[in-house]
């Protein structure tokens, strides 16, 4: 069956109202702010776009363009022909069980940087304690901080004793008193200073995959308690599916994936951002341009 505007809009209408199209979609879906994306070949996804659904190669499911299960291209989307994405820290994402497989943008995080991201359905997660001082949680709260913070919060779980257990090359000289030269006592203090902020390196970013109303029962969980909380307040959604009563700064979760590691390359690597993670939104823009061409073919933007 050929994949056209009309259909893709009935599909999402008829996935029920808890994640249903908004008939106040965010003021963003006027425009395509994903334009200026630097993006692989879509190509491929425009050919199943036109052939249709397609079997998934490990279970045989009927899928278009992906297996939200297996997390595995389906048999017409060679995956040769997907782009794949290195990220700087790995991922982990927490996935809620009533969240709808279909409807879930996580897959994509997978699909795309298999190498980095692990998905975890609840309650099933991993242990962080002994951790915390390289482990950060997306997620908006009073306690938040942004992603330019994040070394600076992270210290305190270093000088509370987590983590704080290296052999700096510093430590042997200053207990001898040693006598050292102008330029030798610069190469210390830059040894030390590197030494500092290995031992409070970020390495893992964690992401809750989830309506927004049932974010609770996981965030709420023993084992996510004490992680440093950022919020990615600058960004505004572009997600089909934004719920209604909710700010457009909620993002969908490859959004908050994307969007968090374009802050943490400038913010925290201090590198110019010339779209090396751009390709992680390469299933959600396709998916965004086919949404807003059906409605408009519709009439309902």
């Amino acid at each position: 069956m050929s994949l056209h505007s009309s259909s893709i809009l009935n599909e999402e209408n008829s996935q029920g109202p808890k994640r249903s199209l908004e008939q106040q979609t965010p003021s963003s879906f006027q425009d395509n702010p994903l334009q200026k994306l630097q993006l692989a070949s879509q190509e491929v996804l425009e050919k199943a776009k036109k052939s249709g659904r397609s079997k998934c190669p490990r279970c045989s499911s009927s899928r278009m363009f992906y297996c939200y299960t297996c997390f595995v291209p389906v048999e017409t989307v060679p995956t040769t022909e997907i782009p794949t994405v290195k990220l700087p820290l790995k991922v982990d994402i927490i996935k809620h069980p009533n969240e709808t497989d279909g409807k879930s943008t996580a897959v994509h995080a997978k699909l795309l940087a298999p190498d980095d991201v692990t998905i975890y359905k609840y309650p099933c997660i991993p242990e962080y304690k002994e951790k915390r001082h390289e482990v950060a949680l997306i997620f908006p709260s009073p306690d938040s901080v942004s992603v330019k913070d994040i070394a600076f919060h992270l210290q305190k779980y270093s000088r509370k004793g987590v983590g704080d257990t290296d052999d700096d090359c510093s430590r042997e000289p200053f207990l001898k008193k040693a006598k050292v030269e102008p330029t030798e006592e610069k190469d210390l203090n830059e040894c030390i200073s590197s030494n500092k902020n290995e031992s409070i390196k970020l390495k893992k970013i964690v992401f809750i995959d989830s309506t927004w109303n049932q974010t609770n029962k996981i965030i709420t969980d023993e084992r996510l308690q004490g992680l440093l909380q950022i919020e990615l307040k600058t960004r505004k959604t572009c997600f089909w599916r934004h719920q209604k009563g909710k700010p457009d700064t909620y993002l969908s979760t490859i959004e908050a994936i994307y969007y968090f590691f374009v802050d943490y390359h400038q913010e925290i690597l201090k590198e110019n951002y010339k779209g090396q993670y751009d390709n992680l939104l390469f299933f959600f823009s396709f998916m965004y341009t086919l949404i807003k061409n059906a409605k408009c073919g519709t009439g309902k933007e």
